[in-house]
């Protein structure tokens, strides 16, 4: 008797689990790249919450390269997977991929960076034009209103950049005192901040301040400016372990907190939440706050 519940325990054991692994869904989240402490942080935050609600997540890292991201991309349609969480590499560059999800009925999410056609379920990013402001506003406090300032762009089809450049010159705009005396692209990269940074040094012998669109360049025009021995105030955006460490040491001024793990949490919630079938918002705001010494 004990014996014939063994098979019929066992036939429904293995239906169940049959069934979970069916029903089991999958994530493609597209990173615009790994090489940046930021993005790992943002995909550390996607895997941690994807892993706690028991979905499956697949990473695909475009290295900064738009034809990367879209062949990451429809690699995830091929796959089947049930969402696409995408963190553009650039914001027009990546609309053919956009479109191409949506032609395939996948529903996608943008985090961080959004694109600039396509149809998307739900945005989710800090303010950056507040952050541009929030980052205007300390510098020319820290000049009391006057003084010559370097602007160092991101990627410039990235809409982080954009937006953060927005709020920045806003700021700048409302003050006649200060003057930006360049701005220059290093597309969000140290080795690039640093390079141009010291092109920029040698040209202007008169610079009180750099505002850059993320710590990266900031930390790479800190490099440059350290070694010229000029005393320069640096701003960054990210809030990196690095950046902050800086900050801490006297070195950077300031840096615009945002929150990547929140972000990559965020981005696999909503993910879920929407394949449940719940509303969700078509934009989700990250607060912001200014880290100063």
């Amino acid at each position: 008797m004990r014996r014939s519940w063994i098979v019929p325990v066992l036939l429904v054991a293995f239906f169940l689990s049959s069934t979970a692994a069916a029903w089991a869904q999958t994530i493609g989240l597209s990173i615009s790249t790994l090489n940046n402490p930021f993005f790992v942080d943002l995909r550390d935050g996607a895997q941690a919450a994807a892993q706690k609600a028991g979905v499956r997540l697949v990473v695909g890292d475009a290295q900064d390269d738009p034809a990367r991201q879209l062949a990451d991309i429809e690699n995830f349609i091929v796959q089947g997977v049930d969402l696409i969480i995408v963190n553009p590499t650039d914001s027009s560059a990546v609309v053919p991929a956009i479109l191409q999800a949506n032609a395939a009925g996948i529903p996608v999410i943008t985090v961080d960076r959004g694109t600039d056609d396509g149809e998307v379920v739900s945005h989710i990013a800090s303010d950056n034009v507040a952050g541009g402001r929030m980052a205007g506003e300390y510098i020319v406090e820290q000049l009391g209103g006057s003084g010559k300032v370097v602007e160092l762009v991101g990627i410039p089809g990235a809409s982080a950049a954009r937006d953060r450049g927005q709020g920045f010159n806003e700021v700048i705009g409302q003050h006649a005192g200060i003057q930006v005396v360049a701005r220059q692209t290093a597309n969000f990269d140290r080795a690039q901040g640093l390079s141009v940074m010291e092109n920029i040094l040698q040209a202007q012998p008169e610079i009180d301040a750099v505002f850059a669109h993320n710590d990266e360049m900031a930390l790479g025009a800190l490099t440059a400016i350290e070694a010229s021995g000029r005393k320069i105030m640096v701003v960054g955006f990210d809030a990196t372990d690095d950046a902050v460490r800086a900050v801490e040491e006297g070195r950077m001024a300031a840096t615009v907190a945002q929150q990547p793990i929140l972000m990559g949490e965020l981005a696999v919630q909503t993910a879920i939440a929407y394949l449940q079938g719940q509303a969700v918002d078509p934009f989700i705001p990250v607060p912001l706050m200014l880290v100063t010494k």
